[in-house]
């Protein structure tokens, strides 16, 4: 039984669902399923320990996010990604952002502060230690960090589904960027989120969000267009 399917095997099924759900998501978000990848329900029944009824329920949901597709006689495909086609998902993002401190903001805590602050360790150590894959790992783990200061429940999933469908982006375009710059611009923006919430001004960590969202895509886009 593999180290997974032995953390699945006693959880009720609506946290099994959740954990099966994180895991393959993040797979495929950083590329360790890299789009056109075939997904077999058997092979993952198999890994994870369950029947195949709970994993398609997950596979259902991951299509719904957009980051698999079911083609009739092909199979479970991972979806590739464009930048141009998401841009109007860049646009949502960023107006959503603004939301978080509007809409039912949730004072940080001081386990999420020494998680921000861990956070921006982190992101101070890619510096010397260049790995676009820890890069892109630590930008998931500050959108989540950033949603628990969201208390609104419908705004917390659509955020999490649009940055999900995005967050691909990254391990695709950085190896053909300034890595060293993408690490010292994010660095900021993580900096300037943490002295924000230490001093409680959540209205400020959404406009920072703002406008990094709208820089690196900009950036990305001349990337692209080069």
């Amino acid at each position: 039984m593999s180290e997974t399917a032995a953390s699945l095997a006693n959880v009720p099924a609506r946290e099994r669902f959740a954990q099966l759900h994180e895991v393959l998501r993040d797979r495929i978000c950083l590329l360790d399923y890299p789009p056109g990848t075939r997904l077999s329900e058997e092979a993952l029944a198999e890994e994870f320990g369950v029947s195949r009824t709970p994993l398609r329920r997950v596979l259902n949901q991951l299509e719904a996010e957009g980051l698999i597709k079911s083609l009739h006689g092909v199979g479970t495909i991972v979806t590739d990604i464009d930048l141009q086609e998401l841009t109007q998902v860049y646009q949502l993002r960023m107006e959503l952002a603004v939301l978080i401190g509007k809409l039912t903001p949730v004072p940080p805590s001081q386990e999420t502060l020494a998680l921000l602050r861990d956070l921006y360790r982190r992101s101070q150590s890619l510096g010397s230690a260049p790995d676009i894959r820890a890069f892109a790992r630590l930008n998931m783990d500050v959108f989540d960090v950033v949603m628990r200061l969201c208390g609104n429940e419908p705004l917390r999933e659509v955020s999490e589904r649009l940055f999900y469908q995005t967050a691909r982006i990254w391990l695709k375009s950085i190896p053909h960027m300034d890595f060293a710059e993408e690490v010292s611009v994010f660095s900021r923006e993580i900096s300037e989120i943490l002295a924000a919430a230490e001093l409680g001004d959540l209205q400020a960590i959404g406009y920072i969000r703002y406008s990094h969202l709208s820089m690196s895509f900009i950036r990305l886009k001349t990337k692209a267009q080069s």
